[in-house]
């Protein structure tokens, strides 16, 4: 029996040529299909035809003008099962009103249409995780799908953390991934949304042992973890993670507004220089906001490519100017601590709002302009971030680097200035409780200016990344208005005068 032969195939494949055994699969594929096709009989409501053999599982559905179901269809498998609007494409039938499906699941197809078929810019090892599934549309005059088709694959080998998975779909001789995307994933099953039918399978990279590539994959994994950012640093999906970063960005989210509402609001004087710590917020909350929203729609993102290559180009321009401004934040701070006073006239001729705005944006806007016009395609990836080979990921992971080590030593002269300001001061409890605060300033400031960030390249420490990367809005807000005096003073003179509003009208 055909359906039966791409086991007894197989048992000999170690000898046959790759070519021959792509031909021998499409062979096997398109005789099954022709196979199933004639138990497809006509119906009014619906009818539906399953069976098991040792080498492939059958699930055929038919559905009729009459039809009752108003539900997406679930079809299922012993190690997956498909999610397809059969009812809605029947509607498209106008002359038939009907539409039938068959979903085929075959158990050692893999040893004829091999991983190794995948093609890849970079030299891997290629596991197959899933049986190869196959799902058609039979007797249907128009087969055009009404919404994407989804499959879970449950993983029939070991899932390997620090692999990285893809959904796949066979095209006479070699698996791609176009119109294909991973939705969910954890270490039994995943989720693979598709916007065509086809032969489908779920393929696992992982880094070749012995080899120097394996350094550099291992390497380019742990930095992955700081330049992914949240969603990307936790590839298994876990609700307890999942309910964390949520919570953890909204609350940054709040800080930043807030923040930036102080700064609005707030009457400064003419030596404090806000165009930095505005400018951050507004970039780190943009880019949190934008990253939010892609990561809780990114099923419907992932459907339009260029859609999701756009949003990952402007995420990379927005959290690398807020990079940027963190550096210039830095440096600002640096020339604060080191004269101990306002930043002098001479020296806030130099830096003045119009020339810090030029440098904090162009500087981003001309690394992502580089980046894409050396490779376009190096955005959009599952995640709507950028994508890892050919090393593009250091289009933001190089830039990123270079400011914490800059900001790591501006810290350490921070440190040694002040520490040598207090040996030399008077013991003045007011100078001295003043200096002690700008210690303190200083060393909070320095968790808003990306410190944390570096506890991106611990895997050990993800959590801990998570928590405070997410919260630099809410350090931003402690640190500049709830710590700043003139806030403070303004926010208690505001107090003031509504009580003695409250008071004479209460006389009055």
């Amino acid at each position: 029996m055909v359906l039966n032969t791409s086991g007894e195939i197989s048992e000999s494949s170690s000898s046959v040529s790759p070519a021959e055994l792509a031909s021998n699969g499409n062979h096997v594929l398109k005789a099954n299909e022709k196979l199933i096709s004639t138990l497809v009989k006509p119906t009014d409501t619906n009818a539906s035809v399953s069976f098991t053999l040792a080498a492939v599982e059958v699930e055929i559905f038919m559905v009729g003008p009459s039809v009752t179901l108003d539900k997406i269809l679930r079809l299922d498998t012993t190690n997956s099962s498909v999610d397809i609007d059969l009812i809605g494409i029947a509607k498209n039938n106008n002359e038939t009103r009907s539409a039938a499906v068959a979903f085929m699941s075959y158990n050692t197809m893999e040893n004829l249409l091999k991983p190794d078929f995948f093609n890849t810019s970079t030299d891997t090892n290629k596991t197959m995780m899933s049986t190869v599934i196959s799902v058609t549309l039979l007797k249907t005059t128009n087969t055009k799908l009404t919404k994407p088709v989804n499959f879970t694959l449950k993983h029939i080998r070991e899932f390997d953390p620090n692999g990285s998975l893809s959904c796949v779909y066979w095209n006479i001789s070699e698996w791609i991934v176009d119109g294909c995307s991973v939705l969910k994933t954890n270490r039994s099953y995943t989720v693979c949304s598709c916007v065509h039918l086809s032969t489908f399978a779920l393929i696992m990279q992982t880094s070749r042992p012995s080899e120097n590539e394996n350094i550099y994959s291992e390497e380019l994994k742990n930095s992955t973890d700081l330049a992914l950012m949240y969603s990307d640093m936790f590839p298994q999906s876990d609700s307890k993670l999942d309910v964390l970063n949520l919570v953890c960005v909204i609350v940054g989210l709040v800080f930043f507004s807030l923040a930036l509402l102080t700064f609005a609001l707030c009457q400064w004087s003419p030596g404090v220089n806000n165009v930095a710590r505005i400018n951050l917020c507004v970039s780190l909350l943009l880019a949190h906001l934008l990253f939010l929203l892609t990561q809780q729609f990114l099923s419907l993102i992932r459907r339009h490519q260029v859609l999701c290559a756009v949003i990952s180009g402007v995420l990379h321009f927005l959290f690398l100017s807020g990079f940027v401004w963190m550096f210039i934040e830095a440096v600002l701070l640096f020339i604060c601590v080191k004269n101990l006073s306002q930043i002098s006239s001479k020296r806030r001729g130099v830096l003045r709002s119009g020339f810090l705005c030029v440098i904090g944006y162009t500087v981003a806007l001309v690394v992502v302009a580089v980046s894409a016009g050396v490779n376009p395609k190096g955005y959009g990836s599952e995640k709507c971030w950028i994508k890892i080979d050919k090393g593009f990921i250091w289009s933001f992971q190089g830039p990123v680097c270079v400011i914490l080590a800059l900001n790591m030593i501006l810290f350490i002269y921070i440190i040694i200035s002040l520490t040598s300001t207090l040996k030399n001061l008077n013991a003045e409890v007011s100078h001295m409780k003043r200096t002690k605060n700008m210690i303190f300033k200083t060393l909070a400031q320095f968790v808003v200016l990306g410190c944390s960030w570096i506890l991106g390249f611990w895997k050990e420490l993800e959590i801990l990344f998570l928590i405070l990367n997410s919260q630099q809005g809410t350090f931003m807000f402690l640190v500049y208005c709830v710590l700043n005096n003139q806030v403070r003073h303004q926010s208690g003179s505001s107090t003031e005068s509504s009580s003695d509003v409250h008071q004479e009208t209460v006389k009055t």
